[in-house]
């Protein structure tokens, strides 16, 4: 069932068909959209939440660097820039695919999700992106208007930098979606994995450089991260943005998260076979 399950629908062998197959998926981004809308106070929530992180490490930055005018090539106009902008973008790439995929298995919905024909990798991702269109919306550029008016936060460092950060991420979205739904097969064999969620959770944000720019991690860990997704999440696009990456170095960065997004997806999918082999459903 699981083989079956994944496989593309007939019409995408043929690339005249393509848009044809590929119109389920729009749909799919379209509804993740409009579901979201019954959420609305949670992105109200959510301003306030990201300026109270934000304004916490205004605090603690703004006591480190009181004697120090630069720290591992951040001054503090710099690092209050890679924190705003962090959060900013953390509110387009986050998504909770993992554990929808978990609650699906946990309450028997995920086999009438498997008699449709579309790739469950696929329409999870498509479902995630149409809610992280509403969130740019309704939660991001909010958040953007008022972390640029009340903190230091540096306009991006070019109009082309500006474009290489959004290609970037728009690639940090996908990785994050692609290594959530990696992880959300596991519950089929697992059942619960509500603890690897939490853990998971914590960790991304550490090693993708959101709390702390990974050159401020000691140099073996820096270099183990190197051949590791997570910099590519958050780390990287903020370099870009804030130009300390340009030209040669900004299209390696794309080339390698490009790498990594078809690196996920591949392995996600080898999960989702693995796994797909031995569904349990609870509930129904």
């Amino acid at each position: 069932m699981g083989s079956n399950a994944f496989a593309a629908p007939p019409l995408a062998r043929s690339p005249a068909l393509l848009p044809l197959a590929l119109r389920p998926y729009a749909e799919l981004v379209r509804m993740g959209f409009v579901d979201t809308l019954a959420y609305r106070l949670r992105y109200y929530t959510g301003i306030a939440t990201y300026f109270i992180y934000v304004s916490v490490y205004y605090f603690i930055w703004k006591a480190i660097y009181e004697h120090g005018t630069s720290i591992e090539g951040f001054d503090f106009s710099q690092i209050m820039t890679y924190v705003a902008v962090g959060w900013i973008i953390r509110s387009l790439y986050f998504n909770n695919i993992d554990q929808d995929l978990a609650t699906q298995v946990t309450e028997g919905t995920l086999v009438m999700n498997l008699i449709k024909p579309v790739n469950l990798q696929g329409a999870l991702i498509a479902t995630a992106l149409g809610q992280s269109v509403f969130r740019l919306v309704m939660l991001t550029v909010p958040t953007t208007l008022l972390l640029f008016l009340v903190f230091p936060v540096r306009r991006p460092a070019s109009l082309a930098h500006f474009a290489a950060f959004s290609v970037s991420v728009a690639l940090s979205f996908f990785i994050v979606a692609a290594l959530n739904f990696a992880v959300g097969t596991l519950a089929i064999r697992l059942l619960s994995i509500l603890g690897l969620l939490r853990a998971k959770y914590f960790l991304l944000e550490l090693l993708s450089g959101l709390l702390l720019p990974i050159s401020f991690f000691p140099h073996g860990f820096q270099v183990a991260l190197d051949f590791l997704p997570f910099q590519y999440i958050s780390y990287v696009p903020l370099l870009i943005y804030l130009g300390k990456l340009s030209g040669g170095a900004a299209w390696r960065a794309l080339g390698i998260q490009i790498f990594w997004v078809l690196a996920l997806v591949a392995l996600g999918h080898a999960m989702w076979q693995w796994s797909s082999r031995k569904i349990t459903v609870q509930g129904g």
